[in-house]
């Protein structure tokens, strides 16, 4: 019988290796501090008997005899029997030319990556995010292999190569695309007609949280009006499926010539009303549950606007951040080149989402443009010289705020003076920041995915264009406070602890959590404007319905980018460039308009006006009354 390789030496090395990878698997693997390992192999480096050696480390410098003979044994990665340790000290084992550097108390969390495999017969030392090893995350993120990476050791080397930051950034992704582990928490409703339509879905779509979730508000604040027709259960279901799902792949190379693949996706969900609008979200959490709930949201929203249109959302995984405008705009064709020939005026027309902003959009549209050889429309969210609307990117933020001042003039009170605490720092938070100032209002919060910045003080023109510098530049906000002593900045924190009348969520889908909703409680809130879709966890909604704090939903207060896009689109504003003041007194208008109809659909079915809950029934009866009288009109189809 032939012995593979290196013979019985090499079987030995190779029951070592396994009982390591065995351990590692248990994770029973405990490296000790000031252990050495050599992180350089590669190519051309590997000595003929590395695979029958274990792995070593020691000084840049040879070994004398005064060294104590601890220093000159060599060192496992993990530990393993004694007997096949006195096997491997008998076989001599040749230094490695590289500079191997002790390991430090500070990088003892950021070693964890390494483990031990067999590659063609050679023991290897394998990053467990990328699973690649040696040469492979030898490159300098400035984009040469010159002096620098000399003066680096090996693991920072390893961390700040861009494909290293590539793997664990898709790595972040898959682990939030992991739905096994989280309960999916299901509302008691009054109806099991209601509670069917949510078992169907549950049982159709186990693993799209998001959806599920935005399913079950739509089929509570539904609950009477399906109890008054059984005619509407139908109709919910029909609903409830995407007219159609694109998923495709999009491909695209980076500043170093390498390819990468990311999948897109486009949710057209309705266009019973006619043609779909909806946003593109660039995000490394994005999937089809999220998709699909954007679009659900985006089709209830549209219904509720002042014009006839259809719902649909869209996107891809790819992660914007830390991309140069090169690779961008690579991604932006890629994903237009294939989504292109479902988009038109007639169609369906993208906006901006998270991730996605002016530059993305320009890509876009100058992509969809190239191939579908004309100028037809526009996608919502471009720069003025080539779009419509003044003050489109402003609309969605400054609609909020009308819709906040709609709903205190009803108490007969103003913003005047009211602490506000928002959350985000993106587009929609700026400019709700701007338009709180305005009216008088005292801002005092912003956040960013590390924590959030607190200004006791509140914010002024001055310091939101400060803010936006810090953005522009990608800094962290906590560099704020260094300016402005009154200022203080909490990591890993959310702004909700801090004392406001008002809270204004404007960042992703359930960043309030029962516990924030407990805190808003507690620090004065009394009404919650929705700046993002569905800011709340269901437990958290129950918290704030119980406490009485009135909430407004973003299909009815963030509605202001459906209203500034169709401006946009309307031929006469095309032509004649708008006054800020005229778009601004259009934008109230609608809003009035949607914050009136979400009231009476809310009062026509029980709902008192000083029910906490009345406009986020109200608005979601009225959106789907208008698309289920559409959808009875036009048939089974």
């Amino acid at each position: 019988m032939l012995l593979p390789f290196g013979g019985a030496g090499m079987n030995s090395t190779m029951d070592d290796i396994n009982l390591i990878q065995q351990a590692q698997r248990h994770r029973l693997v405990v490296r000790q501090l000031g252990e050495e390992i050599d992180l350089e192999i590669g190519p051309g480096d590997d000595d003929p008997s590395f695979g029958n050696s274990t792995l070593i480390g020691g000084p840049p410098r040879e070994p004398s005899s005064e060294e104590p003979d601890d220093t000159k044994q060599m060192v496992m990665v993990s530990q393993i029997p004694s007997d096949d340790q006195d096997m491997s000290r008998t076989q001599p084992a040749k230094r490695k030319k590289k500079v191997v550097k002790r390991w430090r108390e500070e990088w003892a969390d950021t070693y964890k990556w390494a483990y031990v495999d067999v590659k063609e017969g050679t023991a290897r030392i394998f990053c467990s995010v990328c699973r690649e090893y040696g040469r492979k995350h030898r490159r300098n993120p400035y984009g040469n292999e010159g002096s620098r990476n000399m003066q680096m050791s090996a693991l920072e080397e390893h961390n700040n190569s861009l494909l290293h930051k590539e793997a664990l950034r898709l790595q972040m992704a898959s682990k939030d695309k992991i739905a096994a582990d989280k309960p999916v928490y299901v509302k008691a409703l009054m109806s099991k007609t209601a509670g069917s339509i949510v078992e169907a879905a549950l049982k159709r779509d186990p693993h799209e949280l998001e959806f599920i979730q935005s399913v079950q508000e739509a089929v509570h604040a539904l609950e009477r009006v399906i109890a008054k027709n059984a005619h509407y259960v139908n109709i919910m279901e029909r609903l409830l499926e995407p007219e159609r799902t694109i998923i495709f792949r999009v491909p695209w190379t980076d500043d170093r010539g390498e390819t990468h693949v990311n999948r897109g996706y486009r949710v057209q969900f309705n266009q019973a009303l006619g043609p779909c609008r909806g946003g593109i979200r660039f995000h490394p959490s994005m999937n089809l549950g999220i998709c699909k709930f954007l679009g659900f949201e985006q089709t209830l929203k549209n219904a509720l606007s002042p014009y006839k249109l259809g719902g649909a959302a869209g996107g891809s995984d790819f992660d914007p951040k830390g991309k140069s405008d090169n690779e961008i705009m690579s991604f932006c064709q890629s994903f237009m080149s294939e989504v292109y020939r479902y988009l038109g005026p007639d169609k369906d027309l993208p906006s901006e989402e998270m991730g996605v902003g002016t530059r993305e959009m320009g890509f876009l549209f100058g992509q969809y443009r190239r191939i579908a050889g004309h100028f037809q429309g526009s996608f919502t969210g471009p720069r003025i010289f080539w779009s419509g609307s003044s003050l489109r990117t402003e609309a969605t933020g400054y609609g909020l705020v009308f819709f906040a001042q709609l709903v205190l003039a009803d108490m007969n009170k103003e913003l005047k003076g009211l602490r506000c605490a928002v959350s985000g720092s993106g587009k929609i938070a700026m400019h709700v920041l701007e338009k709180l100032i305005a009216y008088g209002a005292v801002p005092i919060t912003v956040s960013d995915s590390k924590g959030y910045l607190v200004d006791e003080d509140g914010f002024d023109y001055m310091k939101i264009s400060f803010l936006r510098d810090i953005k522009a530049q990608q800094r962290s906000l906590r560099y704020y406070s260094k300016t402005y002593a009154r200022s203080k900045y909490y990591d890993e924190a959310k702004p909700w602890n801090e004392r406001c009348d008002i809270a204004f969520p404007c960042a992703s889908q359930n960043e309030i959590e029962q516990s924030d909703a407990f805190s808003l409680v507690n620090s004065g809130c009394r009404i919650l404007v929705e700046g993002s879709n569905m800011p709340c966890t269901p437990e958290a909604v129950d918290v704030l319905r119980k406490a009485n704090v009135l909430i407004a939903p973003a299909m009815a207060a963030g509605a202001g980018g459906v209203v500034a896009g169709e401006l946009e689109l309307n031929h006469e504003c095309n032509l004649l460039q708008w006054s800020p003041e005229d778009f601004e007194s259009k934008l109230q208008e609608a809003m009035k308009q949607i914050y009136q109809r979400a009231l009476k659909a809310a009062t026509d079915f029980g709902y008192q006006k000083d029910n906490p809950e009345a406009l986020v029934h109200g608005a979601v009866i009225s959106a789907f009354l208008m698309i289920a009288q559409a959808m009875t009109d036009q048939g089974c189809v």
